[in-house]
Protein backbone atom coordinates (compact mmCIF):
# COMPACT_ATOMS: atom_id res chain seq x y z
CA UNK A 1 0.00 0.00 0.00
CA UNK A 2 1.25 3.49 -0.83
CA UNK A 3 1.30 6.26 1.41
CA UNK A 4 -0.11 8.37 -0.97
CA UNK A 5 -1.54 7.79 -4.68
CA UNK A 6 -3.88 10.62 -5.76
CA UNK A 7 -3.32 14.41 -5.91
CA UNK A 8 -5.94 14.92 -2.93
CA UNK A 9 -4.05 11.99 -0.88
CA UNK A 10 -0.84 14.74 -1.33
CA UNK A 11 -3.14 17.47 -0.54
CA UNK A 12 -3.73 16.26 3.20
CA UNK A 13 -0.71 14.48 3.33
CA UNK A 14 0.56 18.72 3.02
CA UNK A 15 -1.74 20.39 4.88
CA UNK A 16 -1.69 17.82 7.95
CA UNK A 17 2.48 18.48 7.79
CA UNK A 18 1.71 21.96 7.37
CA UNK A 19 -0.59 21.98 10.42
CA UNK A 20 1.86 19.90 12.36
CA UNK A 21 5.09 22.43 11.88
CA UNK A 22 2.39 25.41 12.98
CA UNK A 23 0.95 23.80 15.39
CA UNK A 24 4.48 23.34 16.79
CA UNK A 25 5.52 26.93 15.97
CA UNK A 26 2.21 28.49 17.86
CA UNK A 27 3.55 26.14 20.80
CA UNK A 28 6.68 27.22 21.10
CA UNK A 29 5.53 31.14 20.88
CA UNK A 30 3.69 30.72 24.24
CA UNK A 31 6.29 28.75 25.80
CA UNK A 32 8.59 31.57 25.09
CA UNK A 33 5.72 33.61 26.33
CA UNK A 34 5.35 31.89 29.82
CA UNK A 35 9.72 31.91 29.88
CA UNK A 36 9.59 35.35 29.72
CA UNK A 37 6.48 36.89 31.99
CA UNK A 38 6.62 33.65 34.63
CA UNK A 39 3.31 34.01 35.08
CA UNK A 40 1.27 30.83 36.19
CA UNK A 41 -1.84 31.05 33.84
CA UNK A 42 0.67 31.62 31.02
CA UNK A 43 2.48 28.36 31.97
CA UNK A 44 -1.26 26.28 31.83
CA UNK A 45 -1.87 28.41 28.64
CA UNK A 46 1.39 26.89 26.61
CA UNK A 47 1.55 23.45 27.91
CA UNK A 48 -2.09 23.47 26.93
CA UNK A 49 -1.30 25.15 23.40
CA UNK A 50 1.76 22.65 22.88
CA UNK A 51 -0.25 19.30 23.91
CA UNK A 52 -3.32 20.62 21.41
CA UNK A 53 -0.80 22.11 19.15
CA UNK A 54 1.94 20.26 18.79
CA UNK A 55 1.28 17.07 20.33
CA UNK A 56 -1.59 16.24 19.31
CA UNK A 57 -1.48 17.52 15.65
CA UNK A 58 2.19 15.41 15.68
CA UNK A 59 1.42 12.17 16.70
CA UNK A 60 -2.06 12.51 14.31
CA UNK A 61 0.29 12.66 11.26
CA UNK A 62 2.91 10.68 11.88
CA UNK A 63 0.06 7.79 12.96
CA UNK A 64 -1.97 8.63 9.88
CA UNK A 65 1.43 7.75 7.84
CA UNK A 66 1.94 5.09 9.77
CA UNK A 67 -1.54 3.40 9.17
CA UNK A 68 -1.41 4.45 5.40
CA UNK A 69 2.28 2.79 4.92
CA UNK A 70 0.64 -0.32 6.19
CA UNK A 71 3.37 -0.49 9.17
CA UNK A 72 0.66 -0.43 12.21
CA UNK A 73 -2.26 -2.59 11.66
CA UNK A 74 -5.44 -0.85 10.66
CA UNK A 75 -7.05 -2.86 13.71
CA UNK A 76 -5.18 -0.08 15.80
CA UNK A 77 -6.91 2.68 14.12
CA UNK A 78 -9.59 2.88 16.94
CA UNK A 79 -7.57 2.87 20.18
CA UNK A 80 -5.38 5.76 17.80
CA UNK A 81 -8.21 7.89 17.44
CA UNK A 82 -9.14 7.61 20.75
CA UNK A 83 -5.44 8.57 21.89
CA UNK A 84 -5.40 12.19 20.01
CA UNK A 85 -9.20 12.46 20.78
CA UNK A 86 -8.00 12.33 24.70
CA UNK A 87 -4.77 14.33 24.30
CA UNK A 88 -7.04 17.45 22.59
CA UNK A 89 -9.32 17.32 25.48
CA UNK A 90 -5.88 17.51 27.68
CA UNK A 91 -4.76 20.35 25.92
CA UNK A 92 -8.44 22.02 25.87
CA UNK A 93 -8.65 21.58 29.25
CA UNK A 94 -5.46 22.93 30.30
CA UNK A 95 -6.22 25.86 28.21
CA UNK A 96 -9.74 26.56 30.15
CA UNK A 97 -8.24 26.12 33.36
CA UNK A 98 -5.69 28.97 32.82
CA UNK A 99 -8.65 31.28 31.68
CA UNK A 100 -9.61 30.55 34.83
CA UNK A 101 -6.58 31.86 37.25
CA UNK A 102 -5.80 34.69 38.10
CA UNK A 103 -2.26 36.31 36.81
Amino acid sequence: MSLATSPIQWAILAASFASTVVGLYVAYQAYRGYRRHQSRPMQYLSLGLVILMGVTFASAFVGSLLLRGGVVPVDYRPGFTLLVRLLQLLGVAFIAYSLSLRA
